[in-house]
C-alpha cells in the first residue's frame, strides 16, 4: 500500500514539472519573416562573407501579451558562436513587430573556401519562448591577404635596427599571385618591401590528389629590418604593415615606442652672451655624433652689416660615438642685440639650425687687454713723474769733521 502510495506522488510531482515546462515552452513569436542584408532568407538562399558584418531583421507577430520581451540573434560556428541581442521589450498579441540586430559573421573556413553556419533566432521572456533556425552559406572574400601576426619590439633607441616578423596567410576565395608584403613607420620615412610570392587558398593535405602539390603554400613569414634615424624625435609611432597584390590591399597598425636622448646633434652651452661693441664673444657649440660611422659637418654662421661671425673650424671630422667642440667667435660694432644663425650641414642635409643672441651694450673699454694698457700706462705715468721730482731735488752739502790729537 504505501509502494502505490509513493508511485501515485512520484507519478503527481512528474505531472506538474511536465506541465510546468509545457506552459514555460509556450510560443510567443510567429517569425514570419527574416532578412538578411535585406534578402529574404525564408524564399531565398543567400551567402554572406566571412569577416564582414550583417545586418538582421527579424519580423514576428505576437501570439501573447507579454512584457520583458528579448529577440536573442545568434550564429553558431564549429569553434566560436557570434550572438547580438535586444533590450527588453512589450508586445501585444495579434500585432507585428520588428527587430534590426548586427553580427560580424565568425571567421572558420581554414581548410573550405565555403561552408554552412546555423542561424538561431530565439524571442523570449520569463514565461514564454520562440526558437527558430535556418542555414547562412558562408564564404571566403574573394581576395583576402590576411596579416596573421606581427612580432617586433615595443620600444626601440633611435638609431637601432628594428627587427619585424611578421605572417601573411591567404584567407580569400582565390589564389594570390605576386603577393608584396611592406613594413614602414611613414612619419619616420622608413619601409622596407619584400616579394612573398603565390599564396594558395589553402594547402592540401591529400597527398594522392592530382592537383595536390607539397610546394603550395597558404601562409608565408618573412623578416623585415627598420633603420629607425637617429634624429627620430621620442614618441609613440605607427608601424604599419601592408600585404599587397594586383587584386587586394590590406593594412594593419601596431604601434611602437621610440627613446631617443640625443634630439639634437648640436648641443650649446648658452645661446647669449652679453658684451661690449668692438669686442669679440665667444660661443661654444659641442657636435654630438651618435651614429656607428664617421659623421663630417660643416658649420656656417651667419653674419650681417653691424655683426660679424666666425668659427673656429668651419669643417669638423666627428668619430662615431663622440663629440667635438666648436668656437663660434661673434663681434659687433655698435650696440643693440642680434639674433643670427648657426647652420650645421651633414652633406648637403641641414642636421641643425641653432638661434644664439648677442646682446652688445658700452664701450670696448671693458677689455682686458684695454684696461691692462691704461693700468700699464698710468703707472708708467706715476713712475716717471717721481723721477722727475727725484731728478729736481738738489742734495743736501755734507759736514766735513777734522782729526782732534791731543
Amino acid at each position: 500500500m504505501e509502494m502505490k502510495n509513493l508511485m501515485v506522488f512520484f507519478l503527481t510531482i512528474v505531472s506538474v514539472l511536465f506541465l510546468v515546462t509545457t506552459v514555460s515552452a509556450a510560443e510567443i513569436a510567429d517569425v514570419y519573416s527574416v532578412e538578411v542584408d535585406g534578402t529574404d532568407i525564408l524564399s531565398s538562399d543567400i551567402s554572406v562573407l566571412a569577416g564582414e558584418t550583417i545586418s538582421v531583421k527579424v519580423f514576428f507577430d505576437a501570439l501573447e501579451d507579454a512584457s520583458d520581451v528579448k529577440v536573442k540573434v545568434e550564429l553558431e560556428g564549429n569553434k566560436v558562436d557570434i550572438d547580438a541581442r535586444t533590450t527588453a521589450f512589450d508586445v501585444e498579441e495579434d500585432f507585428s513587430y520588428k527587430k534590426t540586430l548586427n553580427l560580424k559573421v565568425p571567421y572558420e573556413l581554414k581548410d573550405e573556401v565555403s561552408d554552412e553556419l546555423t542561424l538561431v533566432i530565439k524571442i523570449w521572456n520569463g514565461d514564454h519562448r520562440t526558437d527558430f533556425e535556418t542555414e547562412l552559406r558562408v564564404q571566403r572574400p574573394s581576395y583576402n591577404a590576411a596579416v596573421m601576426s606581427i612580432s617586433t619590439a615595443q620600444r626601440v633607441d633611435a638609431g637601432e635596427s628594428l627587427p619585424v616578423d611578421v605572417v601573411i596567410k591567404n584567407t580569400g576565395y582565390n589564389y594570390l599571385d605576386d603577393l608584396y608584403v611592406t613594413v614602414k613607420i611613414p612619419e619616420l620615412g622608413v619601409q622596407r618591401t619584400s616579394y612573398f610570392g603565390d599564396l594558395v587558398s589553402f594547402e592540401c593535405t591529400d597527398d594522392d590528389a592530382a592537383d595536390c602539390d607539397e610546394d603550395n603554400e597558404d601562409t608565408l613569414k618573412g623578416r623585415f629590418y627598420l633603420e629607425v634615424p637617429y634624429d627620430a624625435i621620442s614618441g609613440i609611432y605607427n608601424l604599419e604593415v601592408e600585404a599587397k597584390n594586383s587584386d587586394t590591399v590590406n593594412n594593419v597598425i601596431q604601434q611602437i615606442a621610440i627613446d631617443n636622448d640625443f634630439t639634437s646633434n648640436v648641443v650649446v652651452t648658452s645661446t647669449r652672451k652679453t658684451f661690449a661693441a668692438g669686442q669679440d664673444s665667444e660661443y661654444q657649440l659641442l657636435l654630438v655624433n651618435p651614429t656607428n660611422k664617421l659623421k663630417v659637418y660643416r658649420v656656417v654662421p651667419e653674419s650681417s652689416s653691424d655683426l660679424s661671425t666666425s668659427v673656429s673650424e668651419s669643417v669638423v671630422a666627428v668619430p662615431s660615438g663622440a663629440s667635438r667642440t666648436v668656437s663660434v667667435i661673434a663681434n659687433a660694432r655698435a650696440n643693440g642685440e642680434y639674433d643670427f644663425n648657426v647652420n650645421v650641414f651633414s652633406g648637403e642635409e641641414l642636421v641643425s639650425s641653432t638661434t644664439l643672441t648677442a646682446d652688445v651694450s658700452g664701450s670696448s673699454i671693458a677689455n682686458p687687454v684695454v684696461v691692462l694698457t691704461i693700468i700699464l700706462a698710468i703707472v708708467f705715468l706715476v713712475l716717471l713723474i717721481v723721477l722727475i721730482v727725484l731728478l729736481g731735488k738738489k742734495p743736501e752739502k755734507t759736514e766735513e769733521f777734522g782729526e782732534s790729537y791731543y
